[in-house]
């Protein structure tokens, strides 16, 4: 079965086309771009090229995993609305993952902590926050949360944590500043599809329609005085 996995989340976009053969994933192209905003211009592109370059058609798609937030607010839904029409148009199933746990998963190839505490910055004094075993990949040891700096320095009791991504290095600084035992690593971290990709392989494909998760109600409201022009 040929996956297709995305993640749209935060600050870039990353695309996997891997052949999934039982529980086991073949990476057949992949790609990763850095950026703040354009993720609608750029992912569907990103997409076409990462299928040509595995060189299969659309239709060959059977199985679609992507990334359901937490998130930006236009970033997360992106990624599902392309997952919903591509499953339209090809007859794929889908699965939904936390962005959280993906970039658990990468740092769980990248460094050597029993404790991981995945900490992005969500703005206003708050972070996106999940602990995580790091011999057990996805399997969370929390749930995913927004806390604030203080409590997200907690995270894990007394024992040693590594916290990675964007907020990690003032996670951590706190942290110590209590008598913890915690650094910080990977703070550029991102959600990356193959990483997104190797989870999902493992994960049976479903029917179900795919959801945002928030948690935060995301900011966009109508502008007050204005109306909509009626021709």
């Amino acid at each position: 079965m040929i996956l297709l996995a995305f993640d749209t989340c935060f600050d870039g976009c990353s695309v996997c086309v891997a052949e999934r053969q039982g529980d086991h994933l073949r990476v057949l192209s992949s790609a990763m771009e850095r950026f703040e905003t354009g993720h609608a211009a750029r992912l569907v592109p990103m997409i076409g090229e990462a299928v040509q370059q595995a060189g299969i058609d659309f239709n060959a798609i059977g199985h679609i995993a992507v990334t359901t937030g937490p998130g930006t607010f236009t970033g997360t839904r992106i990624g599902i609305a392309a997952a919903r029409a591509i499953a339209l148009a090809t007859g794929a199933r889908t699965t939904g993952v936390s962005s959280l746990a993906v970039m658990a998963e990468v740092a769980r190839r990248e460094i050597d902590a029993r404790t991981l505490a995945v900490v992005v910055d969500a703005r206003r004094g708050e972070v996106y926050a999940q602990l995580f075993d790091a011999e057990h990949g996805a399997e969370s040891a929390s749930p995913p949360q927004l806390l604030s700096v203080a409590d997200a320095a907690e995270l894990g009791g007394s024992h040693p944590v590594v916290f990675v991504g964007s907020a990690a290095e003032q996670l951590a600084a706190k942290a110590v500043e209590h008598g913890r035992d915690a650094r910080a690593a990977l703070p550029d971290l991102l959600p990356d599809a193959v990483a997104l990709a190797h989870i999902a392989v493992g994960v049976e494909p479903s029917d179900a329609p795919l959801l945002p998760f928030y948690l935060r109600p995301p900011d966009a409201r109508p502008q007050e005085g204005k109306t909509i022009a009626r021709v």
